[in-house]
Order: C-alpha cells, then structure tokens, then sequence
C-alpha cells in the first residue's frame, strides 16, 4: 500500500512538471523556456526535475506525449459507437483530433517551432513509434468494421493500419514544414492546399473509401495556413 502511494505520488509530482511546460510552451516558447523556469513554476530543486526527467527534451517529449493520449482519449466516445458506421468513426478520428489541435492552437505552434530540430530527433522518433503502437489497434478495428461493411477494401485490416498511420504520420510532419514555411512567407496556400490533398487522396486509394469521402476541412485549412501574418 505504501508502495502504491509512493508511486502516485511521484506521478502526481512528474505531471506537475509537464503541465508547467506545456503552459510555458503557449505562453513562453519552447526555445525561451528554461529549466529555471519551470522549476520556479514548479517550486522544486534541479534534483527532483532530474528525478523524473534526463533533460529539457525529454520534458518535451512528455509534453507530447501527454497530448497524444489526451486526444486519443478524447475520441474513444466516436470509437466505440456501436451505431456509427466505420467510415464516419474514421472521419469523425480525424476531424476530431483536428479539432483538439485547434483549441491549443498556441501550443501546437509552440511545438511546431522546434518539432524539426535536429536537437528532437530522437523525441520524434520515439513519439512516432509511441503513436503507432497506441493508434494502430483502435485503427485496426475501425478497418475491419470498414472491410465487413463494404465501404473500405483491405485485405488485412491490422496491416493496413500500420500502413495508412505511417502516412498520416508523414502528412502531419509534411504539414508542419508547410505550416513553418507559411509563417515565413515562402509558400502559397494553394500549394499546402495541393499538398496536403494528395495526402488525402492517398488514404482514400489505400482504403478503397469513397472519393472525397476523407477530404481535408477547408476551413480547417485556412484556420492554421491562411491567417500567417
């Protein structure tokens, strides 16, 4: 019982710290926060960030990491609709966690700006590997509901999965190159528009689903690549 406590404890202590940063993160950038900072925030000594942290980007890669499940778990009413049909569950994931990402549109960009970096190679790695291995069942399901229904043909739904997140997981980097460039007025709209779509299209032929079935939100589009000034 101790035990158990203990652990709790020290979780509730380790979240401490990744909430700090992910408000620092919105209010403060990335780049400009600093371990003093969020140990300030916090009221804690250099030794109990280095308890539950190696360095500044692992606190990151938790900040993301926290996101990822935070959005998932906020899908599982849409998965597990016994009434929703297959296509609807899959285009209701993807407009759903559109949405989540733009109520925190400050802390997405905030990530945006650093995601690329050489420095978070490896946080982008592991968050890739993370997000399959947590996405790729409930995926699996939807495929195999698809596949029974008629509206998507694969052969192999747990395969396929694997296959069409590895895609999404291409776009979202894709669209955060897009995203940068946009900000610093390199690309037009139309070319993310282009882009992004031939990402979209990409899905629907992997799938079998119907034409413009998983079209890309235009006023989505614009919400994150049209207002840039």
């Amino acid at each position: 019982m101790a035990r158990s406590a203990s652990a709790t404890a020290q979780a509730v202590r380790r979240d401490a710290f990744v909430e700090v940063a992910q408000r620092l993160i919105q209010t403060k950038a990335y780049e400009q926060m600093s371990i003093q900072d969020v140990l300030d925030a916090v009221g804690a000594s250099r030794g109990g960030f280095y308890h539950y942290f190696e360095s500044k980007q692992d606190l990151l890669e938790a900040v993301v990491a926290r996101m990822v499940e935070v959005a998932l778990a906020s899908m599982a009413p849409i998965l597990a609709d016994p009434d929703l049909p297959a296509l609807a569950k899959l285009q209701g994931l993807f407009s759903g966690i559109a949405a989540w990402k733009a109520e925190r549109k400050e802390l997405v960009l905030g990530i945006a700006r650093v995601w690329l970096s050489d420095d978070n190679a490896l946080v982008r790695e592991k968050l890739r590997q993370r997000t399959m291995d947590q996405l790729a069942p409930l995926l699996a399901v939807i495929l195999r509901q698809g596949a029974a229904e008629g509206t998507f043909t694969v052969i192999s739904p747990t395969d396929t999965s694997v296959v069409l997140i590895s895609l999404v997981q291409g776009a979202q980097l894709v669209a955060t190159q897009l995203l940068l460039g946009r900000y610093a007025h390199a690309i037009s709209f139309a070319q993310v528009e282009r882009t992004l779509q031939a990402y979209s299209d990409a899905y629907e032929a992997i799938l079998g689903a119907p034409p413009g079935s998983l079209r890309m939100d235009r006023e989505m589009l614009r919400f994150w690549f049209d207002d840039v000034s």
